[in-house]
């Protein structure tokens, strides 16, 4: 996933500028022994000038300097970088010169630089180091930002200077970047309202205020949420069928939860849990399945039916003011789906074919069960237990048989950077000099294929109970020719933490989700833009997962497979009936995968597809309803998010875009198509992908620049056939 960064201007309204002052390689790296941020305990400067984002970083591409940044740090510098950013805004709306194109639309992409630099490093540590003093800066700031942000796109006057140069744009002979600029920007202001009254921008102010308010507080709700739901066994014998490796790391997490002697399976985002797959003690399976499932729903303070319920109301309600019957409408106008109505047939027309899918797995399931005289029917908790058994006897495979060959370190050096070497020439070199935000994270300087440096690569990979669910990409410097800067990227993953000595062995999914992040990654890193505003991964929520899920097609070529696919002990690559086993299990349980995620994609449709009008909704009947209408309600195959915990939807920015995973699965299937018709893994592929696509940014129309580089629309076969889809039964 690429997170949606609530930083004021950049991916939400493409309005901020990071640093104007340029990288300098002469900067001297910081020492070893700073590289991790000290005590969060320590007290802001008093001064602001010493705060640490007050002027830019000296380290290396502007990196944060995490190791004299404190908590007490971020408030006063959020609080300074509105100020000033504001006063750079007003000097550009009052300026008395007649508006141009370098006074407007330049001057603004060079404003909000000390914002800029606080929020990207602050949207790291809040997402994925977070602690109570952050959480209540978050919740403090929240609607202060909103409210800066409404400050600049309803403010008449700039607005109409925007419109002015907009209006004059075929006139002023501007180069293609410069003139998407115009349309962008242009299209954002009006987007955010800014052709409203005085009095409907007003209750747009209030409206906005009060969502970024519920939508902090769900997050936080929902993080703590999920802390306290991960079940807590203290009968050994419960947990039959886990690793060694497994149960020291619920162990470890019972004593870091004070809880020694007992084991913690700590959650991650998705309804279903890893453990679910091992577990052989039934009971033990459905109280898992269960605290995942209800773990927003206790009827206490963290219980979040009540904000999203809310949430949606006040999205309709936007949504009517700006002029559209839907949030949904609003949200789609500048994406490549265009309408929700195309983006919820292209679902709906899914449906037939994966729900049928999942429903002859599910045979495949209970006549397990019944051979076994279990005497009960496949529920949701059952479902990855003796799905897996059906893998074993279907194709002899275990997943414990595949986790050795799959250390995270080795899959990161020789799969991920290797696949980024033959593709485009890449080099990865690790800086233990460069400060981090906590221990775990690790930098890698990215070079070139002819040895310059061009980036800042982060990965944090490591589940823990102050991180939000899931994986993500983001910048904490956005690349731009005009500001000087180069990218510093990070990915995020949930991954076990082993216990001290222990190797961490991943699952094949994790393999592939850290492709997936890296595909995010390498959009970011290739990014080649003028303007902030439409560099790297600042393009439509329907494009912006192509990269990555196009990325996840390096992790199965056989040439990258051999070269990270080796035994952690005995660096033995893993024997060719092992690899011929995982391609024949590939398309395995390929309905009941797809089915969980279009009935989500669905459920975020739905929720925005409500109109103003609609009555505040019951969010329990509401989901039942909406699923049961689309026909996609299998009670053995649940929404890979609820409702209740669909932290894409209502606190990371993929409200109504949910589908985009989908939609950009079509791009991602077919481009690899396209890449195989030309041979493949090739230096020659990978860098025309590169310079007509990955370091395009949001120069051009999205949909002209797939087909310019394909050669022709996107068509959906590719998908159905390499999910397994093509020929699955439609009931």
């Amino acid at each position: 996933m690429l997170r949606l960064r609530t930083i004021v201007i950049a991916t939400t309204m493409a309005l901020a500028a990071c640093s104007q002052q340029p990288e300098g390689a002469a900067n001297p790296p910081a020492p070893a022994a700073s590289a991790v941020s000290t005590s969060s305990a320590a007290p802001a400067a008093t001064d602001m000038t010493s705060n640490p984002f007050y002027s830019a970083s000296t380290l290396p591409f502007q990196a944060p300097p995490f190791d004299k940044i404190h908590d007490a740090d971020y408030q006063p510098a959020i609080e300074e970088g509105m100020k000033q950013h504001m006063a750079e805004i007003e000097k550009i709306a009052n300026n008395p010169e007649a508006p141009t194109f370098e006074n407007t639309y330049v001057a603004m992409e060079k404003s909000g630089a000390m914002l800029s630099r606080v929020m990207t490093a602050f949207n790291a540590v809040t997402g994925a180091n977070t602690d109570d003093a952050l959480q209540k800066v978050q919740e403090d700031e929240a609607p202060k930002l909103a409210a800066h942000e409404d400050a600049i796109y309803l403010d008449s006057k700039l607005f109409q200077r925007v419109q002015t140069v907009y209006d004059q744009r075929d006139t002023l002979k501007l180069d293609p970047e410069s003139a998407r600029l115009v349309e962008v920007v242009y299209r954002n202001f009006v987007h955010a309202g800014a052709r409203l009254s005085d009095a409907d921008k007003a209750k747009l102010k209030d409206l906005n205020k009060e969502e970024s308010t519920l939508s902090t507080a769900f997050t936080n709700k929902l993080l703590a949420a999920t802390k306290d739901a991960a079940p807590v066994i203290a009968d050994k014998a419960k947990l039959a069928g886990l690793s060694d490796a497994e149960l020291a790391a619920a162990s470890q997490a019972g004593k870091d939860r004070k809880q020694d002697g007992k084991y913690v399976l700590s959650l991650q985002n998705t309804t279903q849990q890893p453990e679910l797959q091992d577990l052989t003690d039934r009971a033990t399976r459905q109280a898992l399945f269960e605290a995942s499932w209800n773990r927003a729903e206790q009827g206490d303070a963290n219980d979040t039916r009540k904000t999203i319920e809310r949430l949606a109301q006040i999205r309709a309600e936007q949504a009517k003011l700006l002029g559209f019957p839907s949030y949904a409408a609003w949200k789609l106008d500048d994406q490549m789906a265009k309408t929700p109505e195309t983006a919820l047939k292209f679902m709906q027309d899914l449906v037939p074919a994966v729900t049928g899918r999942a429903k002859v797995e599910a045979a495949d399931i209970q006549a397990v069960i019944d051979q076994q005289h279990g005497g009960f029917k496949l529920q949701p908790w059952d479902w990855n237990f003796y799905a897996e058994q059906v893998r074993k006897a279907k194709y002899d495979l275990d997943e414990n048989q595949i986790k050795p060959y799959f250390e995270l370190d080795n899959v990161l050096q020789n799969g991920v950077f290797y696949a980024a070497n033959q593709l485009y020439g890449l080099t990865f070199k690790e800086r233990k000099d460069i400060p981090v935000y906590q221990p775990d994270v690790r930098v890698f300087e990215v070079f070139d294929k002819d040895g310059s440096s061009m980036a800042l690569f982060y990965c944090d990979y490591f589940k823990r109970d102050n991180k939000n669910g899931g994986a993500w990409m983001d910048n904490l410097v956005t690349q731009s020719k005009l500001l000087g800067t180069k990218p510093v990227i990070y990915n995020v993953g949930n991954f076990s933490k082993p216990a001290a000595g222990q190797p961490a062995l991943l699952s094949f999914d994790d393999v592939i989700t850290m492709f997936h992040e890296f595909g995010h990654a390498l959009h970011g890193i290739f990014a080649d833009e003028q303007y902030p505003t439409l560099s790297g991964t600042n393009t439509a929520r329907d494009f912006v997962e192509f990269p990555s899920q196009f990325n996840e097609h390096w992790a199965t070529d056989p040439k990258v497979f051999a070269h990270y696919a080796k035994n952690y002990q005995t660096g033995e690559p893993m024997p060719k009936a092992l690899v011929d086993k995982m391609t024949k299990a590939g398309k395995f349980n390929s309905g009941y995968n797809m089915t969980e995620l279009v009935s989500a994609a669905l459920l975020d449709m739905n929720w925005h597809m409500l109109g103003a009008d609609a009555p505040l909704q019951d969010a329990d009947k509401f989901e039942a309803a909406a699923l049961k209408k689309d026909g996609i309600d299998l009670g053995y195959v649940p929404p890979r998010y609820r409702s209740s915990y669909f932290q894409h939807i209502w606190g990371n920015g993929y409200a109504a875009g949910y589908y985009a995973y989908l939609w950009t699965e079509m791009l991602a299937d077919d481009a690899f198509v396209g890449f195989k018709e030309h041979g493949g893994l090739t230096r020659e592929n990978g860098d025309r992908f590169r310079a007509m696509v990955l370091s395009r940014g949001n120069t051009e129309e999205l949909a002209k620049m797939y087909k310019d580089w394909r050669g022709q629309d996107p068509q959906i076969e590719p998908m159905l056939e390499n999910r397994g889809l093509k020929d699955a039964p439609k009931k």
